[in-house]
């Protein structure tokens, strides 16, 4: 049976749903990639069911898959790479103070931001997405808070919030990245000790790959991205990180996902 998947832009979780058909074998035209200009992707339709959110969209292509991993996935693991507190997507869109919302305001944050209330707008215009309003209602005010602030009609009161949420934001991704990750990376190879990735792993690339892109990498191949993070946080990542880094750039799967540029 026919699967499509919907996907959106440089979507960080579609790039992780994209990573693991690569990488679990599904044969070209199995499924099928569409377009979804209102952003909610991943989603994926198969076998009658809809699958909304991004760990059932991975979880649905693990279980399957062609090509089998060959462990189990920690939902806990998932649910940390997920979890508010360590969002990628606001830290690329905060700003901790008024010259990093100027740059991010002048670059794709601010682009994206505008295109996205336009799109939310248009849609929830539509009578057809009267059974979706609530969802609409609710981007639409959080995507316009955040959107009068870059440009800059939001009240001080709001803006100081921001950048205080900011600096909290960008402080809890540390921890992350420095403490919580690696307790669950090996001292080489994949997540749970594999010589190929699973279930985990797509997700933690990905987000791996977003925060590298926030702190100002570059290039495709990967290889400025630990200039970069040193840069950013004033020391190395931890070993286990770097080499899981490495690890993940080399495959060719993470290639084509990152061919035109790092999101």
């Amino acid at each position: 049976m026919s699967k499509t998947l919907y996907v959106f832009g440089y979507s960080l979780w579609t790039t992780a749903a994209k990573i693991a058909v690569m990488e679990l074998g599904y044969p070209e035209g199995e499924i099928t990639l569409k377009n979804n200009p209102n952003g909610t992707a991943p989603t994926l339709e198969a076998d009658g069911k809809v699958y909304t959110s991004t760990a059932d969209v991975i979880s649905y292509l693990v279980q399957n898959a062609p090509r089998k991993t060959s462990r189990e996935a920690t939902n806990a693991i998932i649910e940390a790479i997920h979890d508010d507190e360590y969002d990628p997507n606001f830290l690329s869109l905060g700003a901790r103070n008024e010259t990093e919302l100027t740059k991010k305001a002048d670059g794709i944050p601010g682009m994206l931001l505008t295109n996205r209330q336009v799109a939310l707008e248009k849609y929830a215009a539509d009578p057809a997405a009267a059974t979706y309003m609530p969802f609409y209602e609710s981007r639409i005010k959080t995507n316009g808070a955040m959107l009068a602030i870059y440009q800059h009609t939001a009240p001080p009161a709001a803006s100081a919030a921001f950048f205080a949420k900011s600096e909290a934001h960008w402080t809890s991704v540390r921890r992350a990245v420095f403490e919580v990750f690696p307790a669950s990376i090996p001292a080489s190879g994949f997540i749970g000790g594999t010589d190929s990735p699973g279930e985990e792993d797509f997700h933690m690339i990905a987000y791996l790959t977003r925060l590298a892109f926030v702190v100002g990498a570059k290039s495709t191949s990967g290889d400025d991205a630990l200039s970069a993070f040193e840069a950013a946080y004033g020391e190395p990542l931890p070993e286990k990180m770097v080499d899981y880094w490495k690890a993940w750039v080399e495959r060719k799967s993470w290639r084509r996902a990152y061919a035109e540029t790092l999101h």
